[in-house]
């Protein structure tokens, strides 16, 4: 007995497959979109493009305009620094600057046509080249001046500010009497005594020494009123310090040249309790207890 094939079932050539439902949906769906204009992205695309090209040419005049402002402020540099190179040039080498006139001021016992004298050789000199070092040098060989400053005037002048050195006595020499300053440098020389100085006497020491500071440093601390009165002041050391007024010859033990101030006022307070006319003795040398008594 011949097997049997299986029955098949009869189909259509020309039936397709059935399709999925949802796929059928899908393509139903896309049939169904209407037309649109340009896709969206494109236009997204070029409004970035268009983005773009706006920043690049804003930075471009951006660095554009920090380059000029670097050029401008490097030529203005440049442009000052070679005018101030310029000024300097005139005020150093300029003729127009040059020293002509010499003003002194302040001399009373130094002269002052002198002191011009000494410093002619710095006439002509552009006041930036006047040589200080060697003015210095020419007036100190003037005693009297104790210190000087100078003032440059444009465009020609030269100033020089006198400071004299003051007389605070006189002390006797072999040829006579010598006035010095404080500092015991002789300001001038005299065969007679000079009658408005008091005459500071300290032995055979040092004018120099201690004794003399001392009895300097006193009548430095004496008031005008009591000053005019001294005649002369003694000293052998810095502690024995001795004062004789003018008149009756009143004498004033004054010891060492400390608490001079003190001393001072005590011992005007001491002298308006005595007749200028009267031979009195002052000791203040103990400020606190001071004593008065006869010569």
């Amino acid at each position: 007995m011949r097997p049997t094939s299986p029955v098949r079932p009869a189909t259509s050539p020309t039936t397709p497959p059935a399709e999925p439902a949802a796929n059928a949906s899908k393509k139903a769906a896309t049939r169904t979109l209407p037309p649109t204009d340009p896709p969206v992205a494109e236009r997204e695309l070029k409004k970035a493009a268009r983005a773009r090209r706006r920043y690049e040419r804003g930075e471009v005049r951006r660095f554009t305009r920090r380059s000029r402002r670097r050029r401008v402020a490097w030529l203005t540099a440049a442009i000052t620094a070679v005018v101030l190179v310029g000024l300097v040039t005139v005020a150093v080498y300029s003729p127009l600057l040059a020293l002509r006139t010499v003003t002194v001021v302040g001399t009373t016992r130094v002269d002052a046509a002198a002191v011009r004298d000494a410093v002619a050789d710095q006439v002509g000199k552009p006041l930036a080249l006047v040589d200080f070092a060697r003015l210095k040098a020419e007036l100190s060989h003037f005693p009297l001046i104790r210190s000087f400053v100078t003032e440059t005037v444009p465009p020609d002048t030269l100033v020089i500010r006198v400071t004299e050195r003051a007389p605070v006595g006189s002390v006797a020499t072999a040829s006579g009497f010598s006035v010095v300053d404080p500092a015991g440098v002789e300001i001038e020389k005299s065969a007679d005594r000079p009658p408005s100085l008091p005459l500071i006497d300290v032995g055979e020491t040092n004018a120099k020494g201690p004794a003399f500071q001392a009895a300097v440093a006193v009548l430095l601390a004496l008031p005008p009123s009591v000053l005019g009165k001294v005649d002369s002041v003694t000293a052998q050391t810095n502690d024995d310090v001795t004062l004789t007024l003018t008149g009756a010859g009143q004498i004033v033990v004054w010891g060492s040249a400390e608490n001079s101030q003190l001393k001072a006022r005590v011992l005007v307070a001491l002298m308006k309790t005595q007749s200028a006319s009267s031979p009195v003795k002052y000791d203040v040398s103990a400020p606190t207890n001071p004593v008065v008594g006869p010569v």
